[in-house]
């Protein structure tokens, strides 16, 4: 049973997470692939509201999408971006990234191999990471502007879309974990951390939800 303080501190790490932009046009649309195909219907949504006349959709597979997604995050995205009537000229795949920093590096590299002029970027991922790819895309790219952007719905509604509650929270414990640790290493721009958002993450790691974590000396 998950307890009702770890429930609160939970949407407080997803409530952190939310960057609260204003979408608006950009040059591109990045999709960071992922097990959720809700951030490939997100992207759509945009690009059919004229937010941005191209799309990338990025990302190999991972623990979490080999079996579910054999064929690779970005391919299962372009596939259900196809489905869903884009035209399969404005959408290019980067197949090969494995965390949040190779799909910027990776991305940028395809853009420039393509000749493609970016000014701003409109960043797709998933609800609880908004905050953790934006640090990172604002470190590894800093030359354009990001818009962060993902599908608009409470914890709870996510919580049902994905059906695994304790995932969702281990998965939100390593996203904060990240924000607090990569800095560090040279991988994301530094956040200021809240300090009860600092508190409930670091309940939720005692009550066990670390499967997502990476080793440090401390979390």
């Amino acid at each position: 049973m998950i307890s009702q303080q770890s429930w609160a501190d939970a949407r407080r790490l997803w409530d952190f997470q939310q960057m609260g932009h204003e979408v608006r046009p950009c040059s591109v649309a990045i999709g960071l692939g992922s097990h959720d195909l809700g951030v490939a219907d997100t992207t759509v949504a945009l690009y059919r509201d004229g937010m941005a006349p191209l799309i990338v959709f990025t990302g190999a597979t991972s623990r979490t999408t080999r079996d579910r997604m054999p064929r690779g995050e970005a391919e299962h995205y372009r596939e259900r971006a196809l489905e869903l009537g884009v035209p399969a000229h404005v959408i290019l795949i980067e197949p090969n990234a494995r965390n949040t920093g190779e799909n910027i590096t990776f991305s940028r590299a395809l853009l420039a191999d393509r000749g493609i002029a970016v000014s701003s970027v409109l960043l797709v991922c998933k609800p609880y990471e908004e905050r953790r790819a934006y640090a990172t895309a604002r470190k590894l790219w800093p030359e354009v502007e990001w818009v962060c952007a993902s599908e608009s719905m409470s914890f709870a509604e996510y919580i049902a879309a994905i059906g695994d509650e304790s995932l969702v929270i281990d998965m939100l414990v390593g996203a904060q974990q990240r924000l607090m640790v990569y800095p560090d290493q040279g991988f994301m721009i530094r956040q200021d951390i809240p300090v009860g958002v600092e508190k409930a993450y670091r309940r939720l790691v005692t009550d066990g939800f670390t499967s997502r974590l990476i080793p440090t000396a401390n979390h």
